[in-house]
């Protein structure tokens, strides 16, 4: 097996934030910094200024999503380019909102991660299946196909993350059992080993209803390098103690 990824615990502000809450990049840099990394992606509007508070800091910046294009006639959209352009390292692509919400397809995430990674942004791809598909012992299935088509062929694991978001879990409150993720964690880094050969090298992250009390539980999964943290990422007070209990996992 290759060396263990660096492991990672991300952010996703989602359509959350403001200027006056970039406060809390103060208090998470006022810490010691961790062995593992540490993302943010807040609102397109405050990617510049949080790098500019950031300033080189231990902190990484990314988007919440861009378009596969460049550039063009695309109203609201952000292309990876611009990203690029105000500061950002990574992009969050194929998340389960951005599926229900803009009716995303895999064809449509994996065509916005080979634009994030032609614009050296690395993607942070984004799979889970829904309730019904839990409830109908589907899991798997679905897992496999998203990961087919939504990870493209140039992915590699110096661009890519992926992120396994049971969408029934995203804010609810709850969580899969450590069996349950345990099961999907394996079957995704078997399916990337299969295809790619080193997808022990690929990171892989654990997101849903991710806070200080079950972090540390979570963490302690195989094959989970970290995870995809949503409301409890918007304060240092929460945020602060997931990284930490990373930090500490072995």
């Amino acid at each position: 097996m290759d060396m263990a990824p660096r492991k990672l615990a991300a952010g996703n502000w989602k359509m959350n934030g403001s200027l006056a809450a970039l406060a809390e990049i103060d208090s998470l840099l006022g810490g010691d910094e961790p062995d593992c990394e540490v993302l943010i992606c807040p609102p397109a509007t405050l990617i510049h200024p949080m790098v500019a508070r950031i300033a080189g800091g231990w902190i990484a910046v990314g988007g919440q999503d861009c378009h596969a294009r460049d550039s063009g006639a695309h109203t609201g959209d952000v292309s990876a380019p611009q990203l690029v352009d105000v500061g950002a390292d990574y992009v969050i692509v194929g998340h389960s909102e951005r599926r229900t919400d803009h009716a995303e397809d895999d064809a449509s995430v994996a065509a916005k991660a080979v634009a994030a990674h032609e614009a050296g942004l690395t993607s942070v791809i984004c799979v889970g299946e829904t309730e019904a598909q839990r409830d109908g012992d589907q899991t798997l299935k679905v897992i496999a196909r998203q990961l087919a088509g939504s990870v493209p062929d140039c992915a590699t694991a110096d661009n890519t993350v992926i992120a396994y978001e049971p969408v029934w879990a995203i804010g609810t409150g709850r969580t899969p059992t450590t069996e349950q993720i345990a099961e999907v964690h394996a079957a995704m880094r078997q399916a990337l080993v299969t295809r790619f050969g080193d997808g022990d090298a690929f990171r892989l992250l654990y997101g849903g209803s991710v806070k200080p009390g079950n972090a540390a539980e979570i963490f302690a999964i195989p094959h989970v390098d970290g995870a995809l943290v949503g409301g409890a990422s918007l304060m240092a007070a929460d945020f602060g103690p997931i990284i930490s209990a990373l930090n500490a996992a072995d």
